[in-house]
Formats: C-alpha cells, structure tokens, sequence
C-alpha cells in the first residue's frame, strides 16, 4: 500500500533551487520566511550553526533538512570551499502541515546511510553544476524527489517523533491513516478504523495516540481542517468545500474551522492572501 502518496497529493511540497556552486564566503538564513530548506552538501568543508544548538562541521556528502522556517548560518574556509545545493521548500498550507507532523527541526544525514539514492544524486549533481537549458526546472523536480526519498528514510529508520510519519511506518496502524486521508468526507467512527487496522477498539486507540499524539478523531479533525485550507486557497466555495472534508453544510464547516483555528474560514484566507498568517 502506497501509504505516504494520500498525503503528498493534498500537500504536494515545492522546491526552489537558489544557490547551486562552491560556496566560499560566509552565508546566513535569518530573514523569516514562510518555507524549508534543503541543503544537499557535497564536497569541501561546512561549519553549521544554529542558535541554542551544537555546532555541525561536515566534511562527507550529506543533506540537511530544516522541514519548518529556522535560522542557520553557514560558515567556510575561503580556501577549501564547500561544494552545495540549497533550495527553499513549501509545504503548502494547513492547521500545522501534516508532512511536517513529528519532524525534528533539522535532520544531518550522511547521504550513504541512504539507500538507493545514487541515481537520484548523480543527476542532480549533473543538473545543478552544468548549464544545459532547463537546468533550473529540472533540479527543482529533483529536489522535490529527493525529498520523498529522504521522508522514505525517515519513516524507514523511524527517526521521527510522535505525528503523521511515525504513524504511517507503522504497518496497521497506516492502514486506517491512508483511509482518511483519502476519504476525508466518509464520517469514520472509531469502530471502523479500528477495523480496517485489524486491531480491537481499545488497542487501536491507544496506539494510534502513542504514534500520532492525538486520538484518532481529533487528527480526522485536524485534516479535514487542513484540506478545507487547502481547496479554500484553490478557490473553492465553501458550500461546495463542506461535503468533501465530511461536513454537512458550510456552516457546520464553519463552526468546526473557528473552533479549531479561533477564527472563520473567510477571515482564515483573507488573512493568509494578505501574508497575516
């Protein structure tokens, strides 16, 4: 079962690639931004910081993963140089995206503790430090199947904390995911997610909530709340949006997305068009 492709077509992640060659000066990420960050480190030498946290001094192929907004800083010896890839990612929109659900703030790994990646990082690497025409688009859908790669990793290696992926690398328990998050509009009761788990009532709930941190229906709640944002920013009518995430009438929506973000859905995109939130 293709457990993670559900998630991925509500919130499909962009990539921008904005640096691409030796870096031999200092460079620093502190302007807030809205995204993520994908930095694919190649050769030479690179001193991570971050601050409140252990310095990083990498020397071997590696990818660091900031999946949410932080502030990092690069720095280098302006002899040796360090040969990278850097792209911002978006998420999409959401309550707190989903993918992101149990992430860390970053994730260092050493790119030969991934597998089956060589094909993928060899036309990357081709891409990125040539000129051929259409370099800039064609790393970009290289970054953002790197990136699927390496949340394969994570779920894989189980380095994750509770949240959507550590939930989704458990076999049974992926089961009843992948069906909400493909019928968000089906209105689950407990008794038939635990069913399709092929596990009792009470066991599924307890270990739904130690994998996920929530108990099945409020992360049901959560994501119908999260793909209403998502098709409201399409350009959906409400009405129309209501049905599709379970929901009986705009209102009902309505009294469900105050209740869980503070404040209605029309003021929710106003305020998101606008930058507010």
């Amino acid at each position: 079962m293709d457990t993670l492709s559900p998630l991925l077509s509500r919130f499909n992640p962009g990539a921008s690639v904005f640096f691409s060659d030796r870096l031999c000066q200092n460079l620093g990420f502190d302007v807030p931004t809205g995204f993520g960050y994908i930095h694919l480190f190649r050769e030479g030498q690179l001193t991570v910081t971050r601050p409140d946290t252990e310095t990083l001094i990498l020397t071997e192929p590696t990818v660091l993963f900031y999946p949410r907004p932080c502030h990092h800083h690069f720095q280098v010896d302006e002899k040796i140089g360090a040969k990278l890839v850097c792209a911002s990612i978006e998420f999409g929109t959401g309550i707190a995206n989903p993918i992101l659900s149990g992430l860390p703030d970053v994730l260092c790994i050493p790119l030969t503790n991934m597998k089956g990646i060589d094909m993928t990082l060899n036309l990357l690497f081709d891409e990125a430090f040539d000129q051929q025409p259409g370099r800039k688009s064609a790393i970009d859908r290289l970054i953002e199947y790197f990136l699927v790669q390496v949340l394969r990793h994570v779920m894989r290696e189980k380095m994750v904390q509770p949240g959507v992926l550590a939930t989704l690398a458990e076999p049974r328990l992926s089961k009843a995911l992948s069906v909400m998050h493909e019928q968000p509009e089906h209105l689950w009761t407990l008794e038939e997610l635990a069913q399709t788990a092929g596990m009792s009532r009470a066991r599924f709930a307890v270990h739904f909530r130690e994998a996920m941190g929530l108990t099945p229906l409020e992360y049901l709640t959560d994501w119908r709340i999260s793909v209403a944002q998502s098709l409201l920013r399409r350009g959906l009518a409400l009405k129309l949006i209501a049905p599709m995430v379970g929901y009986a009438s705009n209102v009902a929506l309505t009294r469900a997305f105050t209740r869980r973000l503070g404040i209605p859905p029309a003021q929710w995109l106003s305020d998101k068009t606008a930058g507010k939130i």
